[in-house]
């Protein structure tokens, strides 16, 4: 199983800014020395050693994640704008693939951005399956696609278009299966698990965590336990969190009291909140290994940030 981050920004698209660009650029300059320049390797070696806020960035994309599980067909986790960073990937490496399933998690602006730009939507070779426990699915997405709001309409795309209204909690898909589960947010939310050859990988993005998602219930032991690798819900700090209440995100330590409590192997921390720059998702990142560090006598847990062109392979 071989997942790719293409979009990790939750609410709106964040573009990295010109000034932004110019503070990374600037904090090079300043820590470069003579000795770092004298040749290619030693080049390599100053901005391998340079902080992961300066020499890269976390990425303002909104939530799209491609998993592969066969050859012959993609899934997508999401449409936000990070779907057009997929066609570009796909377009690079000359991938011929003919068939996408599409699953939603919910339908807020930032996580189907991305589908009226997506090229593939316009290529009539292609094949494309919507899926969504909401039944009401279809009628959402092709009134997102309204004039004046948008200068082409939904029966613009070409493509062999067909819904898949999701009933009960698990299907099999292409070289594997997929089971789904409802969390709390605004409207409601769905949390999906990828399964292929004993791994296991659950996208859980736009999650607040209550206390009974705490609970070691036969639902939720059989949908997170001893998970491999877990995107999830991560905007807040605590403090943001309490502040934010039944705003529908949680905190990342949240988060990682969440993923010891399933042993979950590897976390990541998604669905960053726009204010962030890198170096705020960087100190992020550090308190919340931190976080997991201090919670000695309980499952270890591997916790990144959720970033741009990741790729997690299973």
């Amino acid at each position: 199983m071989n997942i790719r981050l293409r979009g990790v920004r939750g609410s709106s698209p964040t573009p990295l800014t010109p000034e932004a660009v110019k503070s990374k650029i600037a904090a090079v300059i300043q820590r470069v020395k003579p000795a770092d320049l004298v040749s290619p390797e030693s080049r390599e070696l100053f901005l391998s050693r340079l902080p992961d806020y300066i020499f890269g960035t976390t990425g303002g994309n909104t939530s799209c994640i491609e998993a592969r599980l066969s050859e012959e067909s993609i899934i997508i986790l999401d449409c936000g704008t990070g779907l057009r960073e997929l066609e570009k990937s796909l377009r690079k490496r000359k991938d011929n693939v003919k068939e996408f399933h599409i699953f939603f998690s919910h339908f807020h602006y930032d996580h189907i951005l991305g589908l009226p730009y997506f090229g593939m939507m316009y290529d009539p070779s292609i094949t494309v399956n919507f899926y969504s426990p909401y039944p009401k699915m279809e009628q959402i997405l092709r009134n997102f696609m309204v004039r004046p709001y948008h200068p082409v309409d939904f029966d613009s795309f070409n493509a062999k278009i067909h819904f898949h209204v999701l009933k009960g909690h698990t299907m099999e898909i292409p070289g594997g299966r997929i089971s789904w589960i409802k969390r709390n947010h605004p409207n409601g939310s769905f949390a999906y698990k990828l399964e292929q050859n004993g791994k296991c990988f659950i996208y859980s993005t736009d999650t607040e965590l209550r206390q009974e998602d705490f609970s070691r219930s036969e639902k939720n032991i059989e949908f997170f336990e001893n998970v491999d690798s877990m995107v999830l819900d991560a905007q807040y700090t605590l403090g943001e969190a309490f502040e934010k209440y039944d705003w529908g995100h949680s905190s990342y330590s949240m988060a990682v009291d969440f993923a010891i409590e399933f042993g979950i192997s590897d976390l990541y921390l998604f669905h960053h909140e726009p204010l962030y720059d890198d170096k705020k998702m960087s100190s992020i990142q550090r308190s919340a290994r931190w976080y997991t560090h201090r919670s000695k006598g309980k499952p270890e847990v591997n916790v990144r940030l959720a970033v741009e062109g990741l790729e997690i392979i299973l």
